[in-house]
């Protein structure tokens, strides 16, 4: 099963998803937008994974390749393949979907507890409370169709899916303490203080304690989303 990964900063990559795929047999390939690929044959994927990046789904100035992306990933819904997004990610689907996406009234870094609200794709729901990791300063409506998965009191729509094909997450289930580093050393001007900005030390003893629970239920969702297109 080819399971192209959408990649757009070197150091956001799939994480903990990679493990949970290719337990399942899943062959992962990657587009890297961020070193001049293009979008790939959407023939060859069997599924889409779009990844997190510090930029805005509406930088199409600096980056031109978020309208190819755009396009592309509009294209994979349209045809039935199964598409999730990650953070930036869920933005681009949001935006491929005709949804706004917008600057959040505050941003939202660090581990913060998640509500959980409705049934995802095959039954999963996220606990009513369930800590993960966040590193957003924007945020989205959701989709036409979409049912809401989850918020935070910090920001609303944290979680969506259309059908049982497309999930969109605004946090990191995928990241763990390595992935987690490699953010603050690279976006770490973003921990301004505010009331949903923690600091780096913060950060790091709350990982210690939370990344393990947070991967578990990646892999419980994973699962139930892929088990869906089985």
């Amino acid at each position: 099963m080819p399971i192209e990964i959408l990649q757009h900063v070197h150091f956001e990559g799939a994480g903990a998803i990679a493990a949970v795929l290719q337990e399942r047999g899943a062959r992962l390939r990657h587009t890297r937008w961020y070193a001049g690929d293009h979008a790939p044959a959407l023939e060859d994927c069997d599924a889409v994974v779009v990844m997190g990046g510090p930029m805005s789904v509406n930088d199409e100035t600096d980056y031109p390749w978020l309208r190819e992306e755009k396009q592309f990933v509009e294209r994979a819904i349209r045809a039935g393949v199964p598409v999730l997004g990650i953070c930036l990610g869920a933005q681009i689907i949001a935006a491929a979907l005709g949804a706004r996406v917008y600057a959040a009234p505050q941003r939202e870094i660090g581990w913060f507890a998640l509500e959980g609200l409705d049934d995802g794709p095959g039954g999963y729901r996220f606990p009513q409370r369930l800590q993960v990791m966040h590193w957003h300063a924007e945020t989205f409506d959701l989709p036409p169709g979409a049912r809401h998965l989850a918020r935070t009191p910090g920001c609303e729509n944290q979680a969506f899916c259309v059908g049982s094909t497309v999930l969109g997450l605004q946090f990191h289930l995928e990241m763990g303490l390595p992935e987690i580093e490699a953010i603050i050393a690279h976006c770490g001007a973003d921990l301004e203080e505010g009331a949903w900005v923690q600091s780096a030390a913060t950060i790091r003893a709350l990982s210690a304690q939370h990344v393990e629970a947070s991967q578990r239920q990646l892999g419980l969702l994973l699962n139930s989303w892929l088990g869906q297109q089985d």
